[in-house]
């Protein structure tokens, strides 16, 4: 997908959290409620230099579901993208506030100005596009064959493009489609639960696993070197998650990339990504 977390391979989003927004400051604190009269309580966008509603102040709408990218420490917001958020508020000078709410309402409430950016790894489509703008990619998505440690199967797509190899998938998934297309002569094998086709290959009743990378990375956190990825000359995919921020809010957009370039040429944003998400970060996107 480049359409963020619409593939069936994220976490199911719990009815609590569907329910209600919950505001919260990213260092976990209580909920800070928007100033009455900003544009978060409803009123009119109070724009200055950095495109913010609130001067001072950022916004921000997520999904706290997807561990280890977003979630929730207990009522702490926590994983990749909140440390790469609060690295952004440090370097604007700005109080990071998020509101935590279903993925579902994230696009409709950043058109009515409920925040001021979305953070969500949210793929920009061209339908997206037509409503909000986008940040340059700020996380990587790279799709990665997983294997057992160990397997004499060979280091190519060919060596397991072949009768009689099982690869499993998440059923529903852009995982299982990719399976589809670019291993035609495999068989494959596809799964309710992300979990059961990833043990499906630990145990060996079947020969590898489509999954991206991060999964497999979180996976292997709690099943250690059940499996590894397969060391190919690229991804079987790779596209990027950007933020999604206010149609035609070209000031916060110019801060964020700017930001995003400073972070991807220090360092920044891969030693969070190598911290929370998986072992090595994809290339990400030039034009810094």
């Amino acid at each position: 997908m480049n359409a963020r977390f619409s593939k069936k391979l994220r976490l199911p989003l719990i009815a609590a959290v569907a329910a209600a927004a919950l505001a919260l400051t990213a260092c976990g604190g209580g909920a800070t409620a928007a100033p009455e009269g900003s544009a978060a309580a409803g009123g009119d966008a109070a724009s200055g230099g950095d495109g913010l509603m609130t001067p001072g102040t950022l916004v921000v709408g997520m999904n706290l579901q997807y561990k280890p990218q977003m979630f929730l420490d207990g009522d702490k917001p926590s994983g990749y993208d909140v440390d790469v958020l609060n690295a952004l508020a440090d370097d604007m000078g700005v109080e990071l506030q998020i509101q935590n709410l279903d993925f579902n309402g994230l696009i409709p409430g950043l058109q009515a100005k409920q925040f001021d950016m979305v953070s969500v790894g949210l793929g920009a489509t061209d339908e997206r596009k037509k409503v909000i703008d986008f940040s340059r990619g700020y996380v990587p998505y790279a799709t990665i064959l997983g294997v057992k440690p160990g397997s004499t199967r060979g280091t190519s797509i060919d060596d397991y493009n072949q009768a009689g190899v099982v690869i499993t998938a998440l059923q529903g998934s852009t995982s299982e489609t990719l399976v589809k297309d670019t291993f035609p002569n495999a068989t494959v094998s596809s799964f309710p639960d992300q979990n059961a086709a990833l043990l499906e290959v630990a145990s060996g009743r079947a020969d590898a696993t489509v999954v991206e990378d991060y999964i497999l990375a979180e996976f292997d956190r709690s099943n250690s070197g059940q499996l590894e990825v397969l060391d190919l000359d690229e991804p079987l995919s790779l596209y990027y998650g950007a933020w999604g921020v206010q149609k035609d809010n070209s000031a916060l957009t110019e801060k964020l990339d700017a930001f995003l370039c400073k972070a991807q040429d220090d360092g920044t944003l891969e030693k969070l990504y190598t911290t929370w998400m998986a072992p090595t970060m994809p290339a990400m996107p030039d034009g810094c």
